[in-house]
Parts: structure tokens; C-alpha cells; sequence
């Protein structure tokens, strides 16, 4: 795994991370009503989740190479055509609206809870990592230290712009009231996510 593949597999998890979404929501709501950490919790959750779709995802996909052949190929266009289709709904989606309700007072391990339970609920997220990695790096050829590299560059990238997230929860209501900027963070993700699959189509 080389630096390059590392500086670009950062920047596109970074930004993936920026898009407003039910994560990011639920991170926003938990901090503005519960505080920093409640926040920052969550985001924890969301970052374990993450990894432990990483972790499948990666030795899913050396497992069915070393069982399955050619025919994996169908698996990698598949995963391909998915990230272009996710592109496509992203640039032709309307701009989310943020409904922030304060919930109830609850413990950081609820909140821990929250972000982890609503990223395991996210089945599709496998097929997503299948077809998203190949175009950063040669799943097949990753060594034990390798994969750890991903998931440290996942926890920072997820980890880090969540905690942001966090942090600034109360000034960014604002932010995500302006629809033209959700409209933008929306049209980057879908196009990192259509370049991706792109990638992985062209890559042999």
C-alpha cells in the first residue's frame, strides 16, 4: 500500500464523511442537546460500525477470490455499478433538510449505541466497501499491516470529521439550513462516488 493510495483513499473517506446524512444528523442532534461528548460518542459508534464493515468487506472479498475465481469479477462490477448508481441518486437528490429534536437524557453508552446500531443498520454499507476499495487499492495483495493502515485512515477521516461534527454541533444548525450547501456537499460525494466506481470498471 503506498502513500499515494493512502493520501487518496484519506481524501475521498473525508469527503464521503462531509455528506450530510443520517450519521451526521445523529451526531449533530445528540451533541446539541446532550452535550460534546454525547456527540462524540456516537461518533465512536459510527467509526466501530465502519470498521467492522471494513474488516468484512476486505476478507470477504479475499475469501471469495480464493474460492470463486473469474467469476469474481461480477461481484467487483457489481459493487462498481453500485457506487456509480449511489453517484447518480446523490446529483439528482434534493438538498436534506436537518430536523434537530433534542432526545432524552440518556448515557454515553446509548449514544455509543445510537451511532453503532445505525451503522450496522446500513446492510448495503459491504457492497459499498467492495466496490469503493478496489479503486484505491489491490484488496487481494493487502497484508495484515496494510488493512490495519485502512482502518487507522478510516478512524481518522470517519472519527475525525464526526468529532467536528460534534464540536461545532450548535454553529453548524445554520450551515445545514442553507440548502445550497447541502446541494454542493451532495454533488462532490456523488461525484467521488461515480469516479470510484469508474475506476474499478476501467481497472484491470
Amino acid at each position: 500500500m503506498t502513500l499515494s493510495n493512502s493520501i487518496a483513499l484519506f481524501a475521498a473517506m473525508v469527503a464521503l464523511a462531509v455528506l450530510p446524512s443520517l450519521s451526521v444528523m445523529t451526531v449533530l442532534a445528540r451533541s446539541t442537546a446532550l452535550g460534546f461528548l454525547h456527540g462524540a460518542a456516537t461518533s465512536v459508534g459510527i467509526v466501530a460500525g465502519d470498521i467492522l464493515y471494513i474488516l468484512l468487506a476486505i476478507y470477504g472479498w479475499v475469501f471469495l477470490t480464493e474460492r470463486m475465481g473469474g467469476a469474481i469479477l461480477l461481484i467487483r462490477y457489481a459493487g462498481a455499478f453500485y457506487l456509480i448508481w449511489l453517484g447518480l441518486s446523490m446529483w439528482r437528490s434534493k438538498a436534506m433538510a436537518f430536523d434537530l429534536q433534542k432526545p432524552r437524557k440518556t448515557s454515553l453508552g446509548a449514544s455509543f449505541l445510537a451511532g453503532f446500531l445505525l451503522t450496522l443498520a446500513d446492510q448495503k454499507a459491504v457492497l459499498f466497501y467492495l466496490g469503493f476499495f478496489p479503486a484505491f487499492l489491490d484488496i487481494s495483495s493487502l497484508s495484515i499491516a496494510d488493512v490495519g493502515i485502512v482502518v487507522a485512515i478510516s478512524t481518522t477521516a470517519v472519527g475525525g470529521v464526526k468529532l467536528g461534527y460534534a464540536l461545532i454541533a450548535d454553529r453548524t444548525r445554520s450551515l445545514f439550513a442553507n440548502s445550497k450547501m447541502s446541494r454542493g456537499i451532495n454533488l462532490l460525494a456523488g461525484a467521488i462516488m461515480m469516479g470510484a466506481g469508474i475506476v474499478v470498471l476501467l481497472k484491470r
